[in-house]
């Protein structure tokens, strides 16, 4: 079978009452969620379905450069077309970025025309589960942050994951109210990438030590991203003094930053986004490498189940001592309440994925084993610009962000 088309579809969900909230050194505003869904069709009618990156650029990069490579190729080998493309686009390494996400439709069409799963065309799974932390909270009262770990613990999950940046009371008395609220035995994760993007409040590298010591004492499972991640000197000096453990990864900008992570060592646990971080064979590079290191990886996720379940089926390739996490965000739903709502996350599936005890339970039907609804794109058109501002109270700035979650720092606005 041969490629007919590949299309880019960008989609938004604009919050109603966009939230402002409120951190230690400014105010951030969330106007709405964005998420692409890349389309690959055959000439035999069958599609196959991935997620990317929601910017406009990717979208013009995807159909005018890669489309037009891709059309009339036989939908068969993902890493033979890959090693084509990258031949093709020279030493481009974004436009490389972008095609690693877009291979995860093809992988999806692959797996279809095969009838077999996408983690078969991947090596071959291991395991038919994959252990989830629900990921919410973000500038919250301590209250706040304990009630959405109590509800995550109530739902299933294991394990939840936060996003401090309150001051250091705060940030420490929402752990101490977090751990009391679920008790023994479940697991959290502060992820903690504001300490840095406070400007002048941003916590200097003996405080963040200091509170990491503190945090110790409440059994956290790691402490995310509490240093500027291309620090990764910090990040050495920091794990070499055992307090907690640390994880990193998802604002690497290639494949040289994670081996030094993972070589230093730097981190505990070294994390990557699929769709905007390079995609299923970066993926399997570092699982290699992270399995002779006797090190763990957990997946950012942070957008729609479409992209929960492209990760889940690279993930249990692996055995759970290497790939051990997989994030899974959790939006306000009319049953409960989180952060803010986004259904398109779970509407852009037509059934809801398999979650038991905490653990997601990947198909094994073919391709990525779920079934998109392509009514999405109507219900949701794309709603241009940022899709949320940073407004810093010292120096007095404003950042936009906009799509791809492992940029480092904001655009000014």
């Amino acid at each position: 079978m041969r490629i007919r088309s590949v299309r880019a579809h960008l989609l938004s969900y604009p919050l109603r009452d966009p939230p402002k909230l409120a951190y230690y050194g400014g105010e951030r505003m969330i106007l709405k969620r964005d998420a692409m869904l890349v389309r690959i069709e055959s000439d035999s009618g069958v599609v196959g379905y991935g997620p990317g990156a929601a910017s406009e650029q990717w979208k013009s990069r995807i159909e005018g450069e890669i489309a037009p490579f891709l059309a009339g190729r036989v939908a068969a080998d993902a890493d033979a077309l890959r090693i084509q493309f990258f031949q093709h686009a020279g030493q481009d390494a974004e436009m490389q970025k972008i095609y690693c996400a877009v291979e995860v439709a093809l992988y999806d069409l692959i797996g279809k025309l095969k009838g077999v799963p996408v983690s078969e065309l991947l090596g071959g799974r291991v395991r038919d589960r994959i252990r989830l932390y629900g990921s919410a909270g973000m500038y919250m009262p301590p209250e706040g942050y304990a009630a959405e770990a109590a509800l995550a613990n109530e739902l299933g999950f294991k394990a939840y994951k936060m996003r401090p940046g309150i001051g250091l009371e705060g940030d420490l008395e929402a752990v101490r109210r977090m751990r009391d609220a679920t008790g023994g035995g479940f697991e959290l994760m502060v992820d903690a990438h504001t300490w840095w993007r406070m400007g002048d409040r941003s916590y200097t590298p003996e405080t963040v030590e200091r509170l990491a010591q503190q945090m110790s004492e409440y059994d956290i499972t790691w402490l995310e991203e509490p240093l500027p991640p291309d620090d990764h000197e910090a990040y050495r000096r920091l794990r070499e003094k055992e307090i907690v453990p640390l994880a990193s990864g998802e604002h690497e900008s290639g494949e040289e930053g994670f081996l030094d992570l993972l070589n230093g060592p730097c981190v505990d646990y070294v994390q990557m986004d699929v769709v905007c971080q390079g995609g299923y064979s970066l993926g399997r590079r570092l699982f290699s490498e992270l399995g002779r290191a006797g090190m763990r990886f957990a997946f950012h996720s942070w957008g729609t189940a479409l992209e929960v379940m492209a990760a889940a089926q690279l993930g249990v390739c692996w055995p759970e001592a290497v790939v051990e996490w997989l994030e899974y965000p959790c939006y306000s739903a009319p049953e409960h309440k989180f952060m803010y709502a986004f259904p398109l996350a779970a509407e852009i599936v037509k059934e809801p994925l398999e979650i038991v005890n905490g653990d997601l339970v990947v198909p094994a039907k073919p391709g990525l084993g779920v079934e998109v609804d392509e009514s999405v794109l109507e219900r949701y058109p794309w709603i241009p610009g940022p899709w949320s501002f940073f407004k810093l109270f010292s120096p007095p700035e404003t950042f936009a962000v906009i799509s791809d979650h492992s940029v480092k720092w904001t655009e000014k606005g």
